[in-house]
């Protein structure tokens, strides 16, 4: 086994283990010495694993995080269908914005991440205490939707595309946060 090969299983151990991989235990399973696996472990690392070491052996973090923000528009009707897209493909939903002519970014933070956390909100919203933020700018409104891969955003900004809910931007709005 070369090393390349012995780096893709070091990966494999330690992305499958739920408690930290002694160095000495990767040693004798792939039969080098332990410095060996200190340099493979340092080589993982430069090339962007993100491993660390603990007094009981090695952890990989196993929850990378990605963000998009989306410009989207719907109805109030279509409120529910759309965060139950983004958590029902895996993404969480970290804030709404809005840009307002006069007040700039108005910016209000979610955190949904589940079917309880939508249905949570669509009760309180519907108590009449508070109206959706997006309707102060005609529909119009920022997500910023975090998920484990740039896979999960793809496959939710093409299901807003397809839904219709993917908005252009408008020439007051200094950034654009999506490309088509």
């Amino acid at each position: 086994m070369n090393g390349e090969e012995r780096r893709k299983n070091i990966l494999r151990i330690l992305s499958t283990s739920d408690k930290p991989v002694a160095g000495v235990k990767l040693a004798e399973e792939f039969s080098v010495s332990r410095q060996v696996i200190v340099q493979d472990i340092a080589l993982l690392r430069a090339n962007g694993e993100d491993i660390f070491s603990t007094n009981r052996g090695y952890l990989i973090r196993k929850s990378r995080e990605f963000t998009r923000v989306l410009k989207v528009i719907h109805t109030d009707d279509e409120v529910e269908e759309e965060l139950s897209m983004i958590v029902d493909l895996g993404g969480m939903v970290k804030d709404v914005f809005v840009y307002h002519k006069v007040y700039g970014v108005v910016k209000a933070e979610m955190n949904i991440k589940s079917r309880m956390d939508i249905k949570n909100y669509m009760n309180e919203i519907s108590s009449g205490k508070s109206s959706l933020l997006k309707n102060i700018t005609s529909g119009y409104h920022y997500h910023t939707i975090l998920a484990e891969s740039e896979e999960i955003l793809d496959l939710i900004q093409q299901e807003f595309k397809e839904r219709g809910f993917l908005a252009k931007l408008q020439d007051y709005e200094p950034v654009n946060f999506w490309e088509e």
